[in-house]
């Protein structure tokens, strides 16, 4: 129970990876609050069916008006937010070759990763202070940290500029007894993300794998319990850090 009495924002929480975070956030004792811009009912009432207490709002997290609205909503309903784990974003679907790419690409996945995450950080700093302590978990990748076969120079320049985001929020907010630490996952084969790693040429996929000194993909637990160990107090020292969770492809210097 590390979450125990707070009230944890899991954006995208009700998606393949973020749904899992937001089921282990409330199985580890929070009240779990979701946005996303689909499927939020049915994630809320999963939840709800499980006995734990969680509440959501069918938001764009570009939208930083409709995102701080519904974070005091979420409040108003659940207690102050100290726990925000901004898990929405990635390449949305977009193409991976650099002449396929468009504008509209471009702007779409830099908006949903970077200012979604801003939008969500900033919305939720009042209610962090107002209970004294806080944890946020951005959602970087191996794809923002080295070169990736599998997505595109949108996608690793979003989560290439989370990593700066993060570091400066955290030295911004530390003072305040509130954590910004960021997450860069490998390669998690989620319903949509399979279907992609699936379509890529025979190569790349192995290439993949062969890059994984641990020789195998992950499981998505492995993910979920990295993200809750960064939002909990078991990490009580630790800010502005990025945790890889890639099995060992990617090895920082």
């Amino acid at each position: 129970m590390k979450l125990a009495g707070r009230v944890a924002l899991v954006t995208g929480g009700a998606g393949g990876l973020g749904g899992a975070i937001a089921l282990g956030a409330a199985e580890a004792g929070a009240a779990v609050a979701i946005l996303d811009v689909k499927g939020v009912d049915d994630a809320v009432a999963h939840l709800h069916s499980l006995g734990f207490r969680a509440a959501g709002r069918t938001v764009d997290v570009r939208d930083g008006k409709a995102v701080a609205s519904a974070v005091e909503s979420l409040a108003a309903e659940l207690g102050p937010i100290d726990t925000l784990i901004a898990a929405a974003g990635g390449s949305l679907g977009t193409p991976r070759d650099l002449d396929d790419i468009s504008e509209d690409d471009l702007d779409l996945v830099l908006d949903v990763n970077i200012k979604g995450t801003f939008h969500c950080a900033r919305a939720v700093l009042p209610f962090m202070r107002q209970a004294g302590r806080g944890a946020i978990v951005t959602f970087s990748s191996i794809g923002g940290r080295s070169a990736s076969p599998v997505t595109g120079v949108p996608y690793a320049a979003a989560k290439a500029g989370l990593l700066g985001l993060t570091r400066r929020l955290a030295k911004e907010v530390g003072g305040e007894n509130i954590r910004v630490n960021a997450i860069a996952p490998g390669l998690f084969l989620t319903d949509r993300l399979q279907g992609m790693f699936d379509a890529l040429p025979e190569a790349d996929r192995r290439e993949v794998i062969d890059s994984i000194p641990l020789g195998r993909m992950p499981r998505i637990q492995e993910c979920v319990d990295p993200v809750l160990f960064l939002a909990s107090d078991e990490s009580s020292y630790i800010t502005g850090v990025v945790l890889d969770v890639n099995g060992g492809r990617f090895m920082a210097g």
